[in-house]
């Protein structure tokens, strides 16, 4: 497994590449849930979340663990703290995973997440997610990216983090980095995200005295 960190602001964040068995594991059944309408209703997070988008719904615990998800999600969890702190983890638990489809003029508001660790990646990319012009200051961004956000915009001090979304990349942060999602009008394809939260050993996480379940 390749670990690749950076520290773009202060917070770490840890780039991990989802083996491409897990992610073809992961969109069968998410397209199998898609056109179940009976079990994306019983399977629905919107209600948890804060993203205006068309479809959120939370993995079951069967898949997983039968996809190698949990597994992946463990081992990068365990390797990123190790490097980062020189500290072995011995507890990974996962509070949640989901799923986020996205689709155009869609976008997910600024946000953090609870527990202790958090991540996102990409399981489905448009290929053309194409410019988006905010018409107020005119700038341009790339749509679809997911913005990692911290502290303010100072002289010498980067305050965001773009990600530029690629098939199988996922990154992981402390829960309480924030983030948002831009919208795209490239194209009519679905942007397929997936995240989770989960808590480490209280006393690596802990490090202040302070507790955020």
């Amino acid at each position: 497994m390749e670990i690749k960190i950076f520290k773009p602001f202060g917070p770490s964040v840890c780039k991990v590449k989802i083996p491409k068995e897990i992610v073809d594991k992961l969109n069968i059944y998410i397209d199998h849930i898609v056109e179940n309408e009976k079990k994306s209703k019983e399977l629905d997070h919107g209600n948890k979340l804060v993203g205006d988008v068309t479809q959120e719904f939370k993995l079951e615990e069967k898949i997983i663990n039968e996809s190698g998800w949990l597994k992946f999600l463990g081992k990068a969890v365990y390797e990123w703290i190790r490097i980062d702190t020189q500290k072995k983890i011995k507890q990974f638990n996962l509070k949640n995973s989901w799923v986020v489809r996205q689709f155009k003029s869609e976008y997910n508001p600024i946000h953090w997440h609870n527990g202790h660790v958090s991540g996102a990646g990409f399981l489905k990319v448009p290929k053309n997610l194409g410019k988006h012009v905010q018409e107020k200051t005119n700038q341009t961004y790339d749509g679809g990216n997911l913005n990692l956000v911290h502290g303010s915009r100072q002289f010498m001090s980067n305050s965001q983090f773009r990600i530029v979304p690629e098939v199988g990349d996922f990154y992981f942060f402390p829960h309480y980095l924030m983030h948002t999602v831009y919208p795209f009008t490239g194209s009519d394809e679905e942007r397929r995200s997936i995240s989770f939260n989960a808590n480490i050993d209280e006393n690596i996480y802990n490090v202040y005295g302070t507790s955020n379940q």
